[in-house]
């Protein structure tokens, strides 16, 4: 399938502001793939499609964090086997059993996210004491999050920044730092499948990825520069956004 350079071009700016939104929030995909779709791109094609520009977006906001120190791999590497492995068990699980009845509770979930932000406003802007192990991190929640990016995915990104908050006390800025590499990896584990199954379209897909990783790179400069204040507003605001979208143009 060819598009026009018009609308490579489009959809290339439209994963820029994705990548950039999806780099301190998450929920990039709210507009890139209803861009997708608008350009008469098929269904599966554009699931495959968008995983492969997010993954892309996912790897440069993970790289920016590194250089920046808000991130150290070799701490989390555990959960990032653990997350894979998740990840790898939802996209065959998927294969067998439609998420119709994981969707439906969907919008439940991130709105409990978002009030829980807009209501919590000191959220995340210090440590605080683990309610869980590391342990019960790395190969629970962790495989838990990434078997759910497998098997849906939407807001896969928040799950795990409001779960290293929430759960391993962490600090917000640490806490989307590191579920920008988790995000990455089950990201990474999901696009295998669809790349296996041939539901990737290859040009539209590196243009998009050129735009993801320029606005992911500036989104995850921005979340380390502005900082908690900064994050949790734009965190909020994607929250009703996809909630919006789900409820009403599902």
């Amino acid at each position: 399938m060819q598009l026009s350079f018009d609308m490579l071009v489009m959809l290339t700016l439209v994963a820029g502001i994705a990548g950039f939104l999806d780099a301190m929030a998450g929920g990039g995909g709210l507009l890139t793939i209803p861009a997708l779709l608008m350009a008469n791109v098929p269904t599966l094609y554009t699931l495959g499609t968008n995983k492969l520009q997010a993954t892309a977006g996912s790897l440069s906001a993970s790289i920016t964090m590194i250089r920046k120190g808000k991130i150290h791999p070799k701490q989390i590497w555990r959960s990032l086997i653990a997350c894979f492995v998740g990840a790898v068990l939802g996209a065959m699980a998927v294969q067998l059993s439609p998420p119709v009845l994981l969707a439906k509770g969907i919008p439940f979930l991130i709105a409990l996210i978002g009030i829980y932000y807009l209501f919590a406003p000191t959220i995340g802007e210090v440590k605080s004491a683990p309610r869980i192990s590391k342990n019960k991190w790395q190969y629970g929640m962790s495989p838990l999050i990434g078997f759910y990016d497998g098997y849906l995915g939407p807001g896969t990104g928040m799950f795990f920044a409001l779960g290293g908050i929430t759960m391993r006390g962490l600090d917000m800025i640490t806490a989307t730092a590191n579920a920008k590499l988790l995000n990455f990896t089950s990201n990474a584990a999901s696009l295998m499948f669809f790349v296996l199954g041939g539901k990737v379209l290859w040009s539209v897909g590196v243009a998009m990825m050129v735009g993801q990783f320029i606005g992911a790179s500036l989104g995850a400069r921005m979340a380390v520069k502005g900082g908690t204040k900064f994050i949790r507003p734009v965190i909020v605001v994607m929250c009703f956004a996809m909630l919006i979208k789900y409820v009403f143009f599902s």
